[in-house]
C-alpha cells in the first residue's frame, strides 16, 4: 500500500482456530497516513475514534474474496463534517486505488 502504513494485521481465522472455532479466512488490517488522516481529524476530531483507516478482507463460502472498508461519505455523516469536500474526495479517491490495487494482487 504505497503511501500507507500499516499499523496492524488481525488475522480473525487464527484466533478462532485458537478458541476451536473454525472460520473462513478473515483479516482486518489497520493502515493509514497521517498526511491523509491529520486533515480528516482538523475537520472533525471526534473522527479519531474511526481512524486508522481498516479494510476487513475475507473469503466466502464459494472461495471469493472480498474487502470491505468505511466510505468517507460514511464517516463525514456519522461526524457531521462540513465543508471538508476536499479532504473527503482525497481519502475517498485513497481508499479507492488501494481497493483497485488489492483486486489485481
Amino acid at each position: 500500500m504505497k503511501g500507507m502504513t500499516v499499523f496492524a494485521r488481525i488475522n480473525h481465522a487464527e484466533g478462532a482456530q485458537k478458541v476451536g472455532k473454525k472460520l473462513r479466512p478473515t483479516e482486518l488490517i489497520i493502515f493509514g497516513n497521517p498526511r491523509v488522516g491529520t486533515p480528516l481529524m482538523q475537520c472533525a476530531q471526534s473522527v479519531g475514534i474511526d481512524l486508522p483507516q481498516k479494510a476487513l478482507i475475507w473469503e466466502d463460502e464459494k472461495g471469493q474474496v472480498w474487502l470491505f472498508y468505511n466510505d468517507p461519505e460514511y464517516l463525514a455523516d456519522r461526524h457531521g463534517i462540513k465543508g471538508c469536500d476536499e479532504v473527503i474526495k482525497k481519502i475517498a479517491n485513497a481508499l479507492g486505488n488501494f481497493a483497485r490495487t488489492a483486486a489485481v494482487q
